[in-house]
């Protein structure tokens, strides 16, 4: 992080850029193709020293069987010479959504197994990790999948697993947790599972931020998670964005913000969030 002085005798402060981009893995709106480096520099792009990540492709045929999550953490990195970073994808399901009989549920993440989930990024030392399993929905979300030799189809998704996964990070004022999560496309399903991750996240240090599509509008994430909202903006469907799906929600915050908004991200569907807070060094 950039450090920045007061004025004569007061306190040092550090600058944190918390981001969340759901990357439709890779999609490349509206032509329907998979770009996964445009979307890896489109992430670096938002100079963010924590990424969480959703729709993440890992090692799929149909995005070029990439491991798009160390894709990303390369990008940031050339844009922080000197720093690795450090990257976790989570499976939800190992195959291809989208094609009913390929998906199994998973249960843990192999790295040499073709999945999607979700993925957390950052430059910040990492303490602790832990994940919770979250299960699926009963609903099925119609949807457009592209076919470019025939056009789009139209077909049937079932709802997939859910999993959260919290960091505790090491930051210029002391530890603090991010947890990064993608709920259920069924308003019943997600709310439950974000009730079951306040609880979950119950134990875990402050100040603790939530970032993530949670399919929830501001009216339900804000008084179900119990934190605050950093940044209230629309963010699907890009480019003419009616809905804010996405969020970066607060608990135990003291810091102040310095800046927050939605930003297009590659060709995703959805706009991605960006958090600047100003912290206390020791």
């Amino acid at each position: 992080m950039t450090g920045t002085s007061g004025g004569a005798g007061g306190a040092r402060a550090a600058r944190l850029r918390l981001a969340t981009v759901n990357g439709a893995s890779g999609r490349d709106t509206p032509g329907g193709g998979y770009a996964a480096d445009r979307l890896a520099e489109a992430v670096a792009d938002l100079a963010a020293d924590v990424v969480a990540l959703q729709e993440v492709d890992h090692l799929l045929p149909r995005s070029g069987a990439v491991d798009q999550t160390a894709l990303v953490a390369a990008a940031c990195a050339r844009r922080t010479p000197g720093e690795d970073w450090w990257h976790r994808f989570t499976a939800t399901v190992h195959g291809t959504p989208g094609h009913p009989g390929d998906l199994r549920p998973a249960t843990a993440t192999d790295p040499a197994e073709p999945s999607y989930g979700t993925a957390l990024l950052t430059r910040l030392p990492v303490e602790r990790v832990d994940e919770l399993r979250l299960g699926a929905g009963r609903a099925r979300l119609p949807l457009l999948l592209p076919a470019p030799a025939r056009g789009p189809r139209l077909v049937w998704i079932p709802d997939e697993p859910r999993v959260a996964v919290a960091a505790v990070l090491t930051g210029p004022a002391g530890p603090f947790t991010v947890v990064g999560t993608h709920l259920s496309f069924s308003p019943p399903s997600s709310v439950r599972q974000l009730l079951a991750v306040r609880r979950w996240l119950a134990p875990f240090p402050r100040p603790l931020f939530l970032l993530g599509d949670l399919n929830l509008p501001p009216a339900a994430a804000q008084p179900l998670s119990g934190m605050t909202p950093l940044v209230t903006a629309p963010t699907f469907p890009a480019p003419d964005p009616r809905v804010q799906l996405d969020h970066v929600l607060a608990d135990g915050l003291t810091w102040p913000v310095r800046a927050a908004g939605a930003h297009r991200v590659g060709g995703s569907d959805h706009l991605g969030l960006v958090v600047e807070l100003e912290t206390p060094s020791p």
